[in-house]
């Protein structure tokens, strides 16, 4: 555990916690991991409070870590990291728990993100299992299944919060729960019971099923978008091969390996209503691609509009074996500047009602973009994108315009490397773009929070944790002007920081 007073010269009005989540610990005993997503999860604070900031630590201590530390080896297989059965120990009752089984157990080495349900607040990856933590200890409160409490295998780490503060998310349903389905469920913002410390997915309510277009092959997803009405999923040609997970530890092959990208694919649009948990009837497709996030979407006379950063390829994932990341940079890239996909933040648009005369057969009526949607013969509108800005990753933005038209968003500089040493600003309408960098310095993810009582939509600050391989520069917080990207403050931090993934800010009245 490390805390730490830092630097005053943060802005007064800023108070509340930034929690991030993200792969710190690669190594136990003599035993490593493959892959960089794989590396055991380490939860930061950073606490704004009265124009200071302080830095707390933590492993996350999930069931996995306390197995792993207590054999002093790992023994949990990770997405990137199969451990196979111990030869010595009875392999024919393990192989029929497997089969039986049909999908594995996973891990629950949760170091994506942070997400909230009704007041609880937990560490989350992509699978069944999360850790409720407190926000302000880091201590694990308890684990969760959410088998519990709906029939899912895995779920995102990035669900949506409306107005209200009720959580939208989407999961997978596999073989065990008979017919598999995509499943879209919300949770109510007041479910949370810590009185009686009862979870607030008891409260759970599932908004609809989306069968499989293969049932063998489920489409992976890793967000999906939402507006004030619809729910938007994209079932991408990037699948998982359900035989192939299942059997992976007898054929001595890891998770990852089963997935596959199928580029002679069409890429299927979902378009569902939250209220009656009925999808559109129209069916909309466009090319094969790839998507890990969605940046936002609105609705805008009669039309859905949803903004995300695309790939061409699956190759991203192979980028972050760590035998890949520990290369010199200029053999690095080498090795991926021909097989490397630069992420494209393009726009898609929707129209709600169609005119079956438009002119080129572009139904969509909206004159600020070049995003269209053609008729096809058979009904269907196949989706042509307009492309905002290119090699931009993790996005975010103003969560107040979350579901509504926005005009900005932030994001991670993607280059020849994985890890991003910029962080920029895309203004869509004008296609502006400013960014903040320094030599040597590899920043996390954007945070945007408002000022208070703000009503310019990028009224507010950055708040950005970096990272250094220079041994003279100490990791600090950086406090940028939203608008200009000029530093307000760099708070620095007296411990090991490592790079993260994702997180949550929470306002401080929120923590109390």
């Amino acid at each position: 555990l490390k805390c730490s007073p830092i630097i005053r010269c943060v802005p007064e009005w800023l108070q509340g916690t930034l929690l991030r989540n993200g792969p710190g610990l690669f190594k136990v005993g003599d035993t490593e991991y493959n892959h960089w997503f794989d590396g055991m999860a380490l939860i930061h604070s950073f606490t704004f409070k009265d124009g200071e900031v302080y830095y707390r630590s933590k492993f996350l201590r999930s069931d996995t870590f306390k197995k792993n530390t207590q054999a002093n080896k790992i023994v949990v297989s990770e997405f990137g990291t199969m451990i196979y059965p111990d030869p010595c120990k009875n392999i024919f009752s393990k192989a029929f728990s497997y089969l039986l089984a049909a999908i594995p157990d996973f891990t629950d080495n949760n170091l994506i993100n942070i997400i909230r349900y009704g007041e609880d607040y937990y560490a989350s990856s992509e699978v069944n299992y999360m850790n409720q933590i407190d926000p302000i200890t880091l201590d694990v409160i308890g684990k969760m299944n959410y088998r519990n409490h709906i029939a899912l295998n895995l779920a995102t780490a990035h669900p949506h919060y409306d107005d209200e503060g009720n959580t939208y998310n989407m999961g997978t349903a596999l073989m065990r729960f008979g017919m598999p389905n995509y499943v879209i469920f919300k949770v109510p913002v007041n479910a949370s019971d810590k009185e009686h410390k009862k979870p607030a997915l008891r409260k759970v309510k599932q908004v609809c099923n989306i069968p499989f277009r293969s049932t063998l092959f489920p489409s992976y997803f890793h967000s999906f978008g939402m507006t004030e009405n619809y729910i938007i999923f994209v079932e991408q040609p990037f699948k998982l091969d359900i035989v192939r997970l299942a059997t992976a530890i007898f054929r001595s092959v890891n998770w990852a390996s089963c997935l596959k990208y199928d580029k002679e694919d069409i890429t299927l649009i979902h378009l569902v209503d939250k209220k009656t948990g009925k999808a559109v009837s129209t069916k909309f497709y466009t090319d094969a691609l790839v998507v890990f996030h969605h940046i936002n979407a609105y609705e805008d006379d009669g039309h859905v509009v949803f903004d995300m950063i695309t790939y061409k390829d699956s190759n991203l994932y192979e980028m972050f074996y760590l035998v890949n990341l520990r290369k010199e940079t200029h053999e690095f890239i080498e090795t991926n500047k021909v097989n490397f996909s630069p992420p494209i933040c393009q726009r898609f648009v929707l129209p709600l009602t169609v005119d079956k005369d438009a002119p080129n057969g572009n139904v969509v009526r909206l004159k600020d973009t070049t995003a269209k949607a053609v008729m096809q013969r058979d009904g269907s509108l196949y989706c042509l994108p307009e492309t905002i800005f290119e090699g931009l990753e993790l996005p975010g933005m103003n969560y107040k315009f979350n579901g509504k038209k926005y005009r900005y968003f932030y994001g991670s500089r993607v280059e020849w490397t994985p890890h991003p040493n910029k962080i920029g600003k895309v203004d869509i309408v004008t296609r502006k773009y400013i960014e903040w960098t320094e030599e040597d310095c590899y920043p996390s993810e954007p945070v945007f929070v408002a000022s208070p009582g703000a009503v310019e939509e990028d009224d507010g600050v950055i708040l950005s944790s970096v990272v250094s391989l220079n041994p003279k520069i100490s990791p600090f917080m950086l406090v940028l002007n939203a608008k200009t990207f000029e530093v307000i403050a760099r708070a620095s931090i007296d411990a090991s920081v490592h790079m993260d993934l994702h997180g949550h800010f929470i306002p401080t009245q929120s923590t109390n």
